[in-house]
């Protein structure tokens, strides 16, 4: 019997395309070539440019990026020598130029993973947003008790929004 155990599907793929050369081969080497770049790309862009382009592909030693839309690509237009040169001294000295492409979908996915984002930060706010200083609680208890009774019970409410402290006071007033 054989001594069979989990493999990393990588590394299965990697030992079945090292012993052959084939197409399959060949597209895995580009596509990490790719991520790699991407990487060392990302690495030497402004921090504002980074979430709206990526590397689609290098060929003929041009590499092409990709960015959401046009206004991005003028901005990287501006960084365009820049990273030219850092690619040419740090990875790619034979890289010729840099081809620069608008692919709106970047813009999609980047819109939708804001609206994620602003959607978790909102509900952090709105939590945050409902605490109210023992200070402000307090007034609102004092106000409370020289008010009529469907107002009164508002007040304490918010003073409620304070948290325990205010509770201490509630019971004290």
């Amino acid at each position: 019997m054989r001594d069979s155990h989990p493999q990393a599907l990588f590394d299965v793929l990697d030992e079945s395309l090292a012993k052959s050369s084939s197409p399959l081969q060949l597209i895995q080497r580009n596509a990490k070539a790719i991520i790699k770049l991407n990487k060392a790309v990302k690495s030497l862009l402004p921090t504002e440019i980074k979430p709206m382009c990526r590397v689609a592909n290098y060929r003929n030693n041009i590499i092409v990026i990709e960015v959401a839309n046009a206004s991005w690509m003028t901005r990287l237009n501006y960084e365009k020598i820049n990273l030219l040169s850092a690619l040419r001294t740090s990875i790619l000295p034979s890289l010729s130029s840099i081809d620069i492409r608008i692919n709106p979908d970047l813009m999609r996915k980047t819109k939708q993973n804001s609206s994620m984002n602003k959607q978790t930060v909102s509900t952090k706010q709105n939590m945050s947003e409902r605490r109210i200083s023992i200070e402000t609680a307090q007034q609102l208890l004092r106000l409370a008790q020289r008010s009529p009774k469907g107002l009164k019970e508002r007040f304490e409410r918010l003073a409620a929004l304070a948290g325990e402290s205010t509770s201490a006071t509630n019971r004290k007033g």
